[in-house]
């Protein structure tokens, strides 16, 4: 039974696109629907062309983050949603929206978590002088960026790399890792049990799952 998938975006939606490049053949779940807090992200019209059901719910319209967030609520759960993907959807969420999807919300970070929560994480890594960067997927909860790690990719730091660079090596392999993930969730062997990730019922240690073959 295929599980449904909505996606939230506030750009390009490269991630959206490599979901839904994935979800095309043999698939265990389907994108139903994306939600933008942005008029006009490009990733609207990737789920146009793909034939998926899209719509903007501008923050801007309402009054406080709260009222924002329950808004978002019904308008997600309208999809009947098994699993809610955050891909480049540039809002801190409410307590209350994380708890309301609490184990089937799923992030996708540019850096090595704990390592760089937040923004700026490309240039953090060069300003430190890291000779490795990399990429997590991970399980939402309160804590920005601090949820349970399902899988992390590594990308080496070259010398003289930008941060636009690291950024280009990064996204090759978010495009990898993250639908390989959402498949994981979608055939019920990646679950959130309290504050760990488990995958076919092992523990995952911090960073997440150890073997990326």
């Amino acid at each position: 039974m295929s599980k449904n998938i909505v996606v939230l975006i506030s750009g390009s939606g490269s991630n959206l696109q490599a979901i839904i490049d994935a979800s095309e053949s043999n698939y265990p779940g389907k994108v139903v629907g994306v939600i933008s807090n942005i008029e006009g992200a490009y990733g609207l019209t990737r789920a146009e062309n793909a034939g998926i059901a899209n719509q903007t719910l501008s923050h801007k319209s309402f009054d406080s983050r709260e009222d924002y967030d329950a808004a978002l609520i019904e308008t997600i759960d309208a999809y009947k949603p098994d699993v809610v993907v955050l891909a480049g959807f540039m809002r801190i969420l409410t307590a209350g929206f994380v708890q309301h999807y609490q184990g089937r919300l799923l992030n996708i970070h540019p850096s090595l978590l704990p390592k760089y929560q937040g923004l700026n994480t490309h240039q953090r890594a060069l300003d430190a002088g890291d000779k490795e960067h990399g990429v997590s997927v991970h399980f939402v909860t309160e804590e920005l960026d601090g949820g349970p790690v399902v899988l992390q990719a590594k990308v080496p730091v070259f010398d003289g790399d930008e941060a636009q660079d690291l950024a280009a090596r990064v996204h090759q392999q978010e495009h990898r890792i993250y639908p390989l993930v959402v498949k994981w969730f979608c055939e019920e062997r990646l679950k959130m049990i309290g504050e760990q990730a488990q995958l076919d019922g092992q523990v995952l240690p911090q960073s997440g799952y150890a073997n990326e073959d």
